[in-house]
This record gives structure tokens, C-alpha cells and sequence, in this order.
């Protein structure tokens, strides 16, 4: 145990060198303000940045829960936001309108429902981005480099956010064309397509994976009836290599949907590596990386059906 913490001081170190563009700074500010109004609901946002001066780069984070459950501000990731604001990053922590809620439905109506809920949390993001393009000046953000993350559903909406920005699905009215996410942080998310596997008419951004190989909430591989499917990391990640588009893949073996929280915490290094590399400097990098703690037992194996028929959080389970 001594050696590993040594080891990952070391690697915080190493890390920390190698960036410049990464600064340091004890106090983070917190500010909330209203980026969209939806349905009669007000949706907010929560700006963490450090206190030194300068335009930053920019992560928008998106929680997860199953379209149905959490928040902008949960304690379990509160740490990861402070971490990279900490590290020159202005973090921005946003709401969506949680679709699947109050759902109760089976089969090809709950397939439907999901669709509309992953469509509110992708038009929600695209709201909140728009609002920080148009008072970027404001925010001081650098407009080029604004990163999606998220966990669980909020990564499978960050996914479907730049999958369906650069196949210019309906809707996706707000942004540019000319407008690109810098990079797309994916704590095991997925793809719900009705065309088979995901492509994309214009090169996606580069993006960073993690992924439980025994993951049943949100499939590791893919979950596909005919051309109709949910298709997880691995899925996309074959499509990713197929036409050399960047990308950095962390399967976890022997690991479930744990895999959703966990990186956040001991994963930090990594995704600053990934940002770093393939983001600032446009690495054509393609890399996959296989990690097995055999010590490490799964610990959340709650199916997608567990889920949604429970009336508990998942994120407590976590």
C-alpha cells in the first residue's frame, strides 16, 4: 500500500511538469447562474474557478442518474469538479430536465421514452454551451476549448451531444456548424441509435472512455435488436479505430457500473494526460488501455431493469 501511494505521488508530480498549461491555485470561487428556461423550469449552473486571472479552458460536467434521479451539486463529484478548476479549468456542473422521471413504461415505449430523455439532456447542454459562447468574455473561457464530461447518463448524453452535432440531427439548431466540443470526457456511457452502429459524417471530438467489461446498467459492448441498439465504449471505440479518429480507451475489468464514479477519484492523472495530448496538442493518438485490479470485486452490478423498476438511487448504491 505504501508503494502504490508513492507511486501516484509520484505520477501527480510527473503529471503536473509535463502540463504547463495546468496552474494551481488553493481557492476556488463559486458562482450559480440560470442558463435556460425549459418548460417552466429554471436550469442552472455552477461556475468553479480558481481565483487567479486569465482566460481558461472550460469543462461542462453533466451528472448521471438514469435520467431520473440526481443533481448539478451532489457531494460524489463535488471533489472532481474543485480538482480541475483547481488545475485551471473553468468547471461548470449543469442541470438537464430529467425525462425519464416519472416513466413507466416496457419495451418499445420505454425505448422511446429514453430517446426523448436523452434528446431534453442533449438540448440542455447545447443550451448551456450557447450561453457560455455568448458571454465567454464574461466567463473568461476559451471558446475553442470547451470539454464535455459525464457519468453515467450524463455520459451518454455527452455523447450523443457531439454524435448528433456532427451528423446535424434535427434540433440541433443553437450551435454552429463551425462549432466543435475541444473534447468529450465519457464515464460509461453509451450510444441509443436506430441505425445500427453510431457513425459520424464529420470526425467526432476526440474522446476519452472508461468502461466497466462487467457493466450492466449502461453495456460495456453493446445491447442491439436488428438495426436498433444501445452500443457502449467498446461498440463505439471499434468505430473510433475503424476511421482513425482520436481516442483513449480504459476498459476496467472485472469492474460494473462503479466504473460510472470511481474514475473521477483515482483516474485524475489520466485525464489529464488525455486532455492534454489529444485535446490541446491534437494528438492523432488512438490508444487502448486494459486495467485489472485482481484484488477489485464488481460493486454495482444493478441492471438497467434493477434500475428503473427500483425506487432507490443508484447513485447510493455507489
Amino acid at each position: 500500500m505504501k508503494e502504490s501511494n508513492y507511486i501516484r505521488k509520484y505520477l501527480t508530480v510527473f503529471f503536473f511538469l509535463l502540463f504547463p498549461v495546468i496552474k494551481i491555485s488553493a481557492e476556488i470561487n463559486k458562482i450559480t447562474e440560470v442558463f435556460s428556461t425549459r418548460n417552466g423550469q429554471e436550469l442552472k449552473m455552477d461556475i468553479y474557478r480558481s481565483a487567479s486571472s486569465g482566460v481558461n479552458p472550460c469543462i461542462i460536467h453533466v451528472f448521471g442518474g438514469g435520467f431520473k434521479e440526481g443533481a448539478r451539486d451532489q457531494n460524489y463529484f463535488s471533489s472532481y469538479l474543485k480538482y480541475f478548476a483547481n488545475a485551471g479549468f473553468t468547471v461548470i456542473s449543469i442541470d438537464y430536465r430529467l425525462g425519464m422521471k416519472s416513466v413507466d413504461a416496457k419495451g418499445l415505449k420505454f425505448v422511446k421514452a429514453l430517446r426523448q430523455a436523452i434528446g431534453f439532456a442533449v438540448e440542455d447542454i447545447y443550451s448551456a454551451t450557447d450561453y457560455i459562447i455568448q458571454n465567454a468574455s464574461e466567463l473568461q473561457i476559451d471558446t475553442t476549448r470547451i470539454i464535455l464530461s459525464g457519468s453515467s447518463a450524463g455520459a451518454v448524453s455527452v455523447l450523443h451531444a457531439d454524435y448528433e452535432h456532427c451528423n446535424n440531427f434535427d434540433g440541433d439548431t443553437i450551435l454552429s456548424d463551425n462549432f466543435k466540443f475541444a473534447g468529450i470526457i465519457s464515464f460509461a456511457g453509451a450510444i441509443l441509435s436506430n441505425k445500427g452502429v453510431p457513425s459520424y459524417k464529420k470526425s467526432p471530438s476526440p474522446t476519452l472512455f472508461f468502461h466497466g467489461t462487467q457493466d450492466r446498467l449502461v453495456n460495456y459492448n453493446k445491447i442491439q435488436w436488428f438495426n436498433l441498439g444501445l452500443f457502449g465504449s467498446k461498440s463505439i471505440t471499434a468505430q473510433f479505430r475503424k476511421y482513425k479518429y482520436p481516442y483513449q480507451f480504459y476498459s476496467i475489468e472485472n469492474s460494473g457500473h462503479e466504473v460510472a464514479v470511481n474514475p473521477m477519484e483515482s483516474r485524475r492523472e489520466e485525464i489529464l494526460y488525455f486532455i492534454q495530448h489529444l485535446i490541446f496538442e491534437k494528438k492523432p493518438w488512438m490508444l487502448d488501455v486494459y486495467f485489472n485490479d485482481i484484488n477489485q470485486k464488481p460493486s454495482l452490478m444493478m441492471s438497467a431493469r434493477d434500475f428503473y423498476e427500483s425506487k432507490g438511487s443508484a447513485n447510493q448504491k455507489k
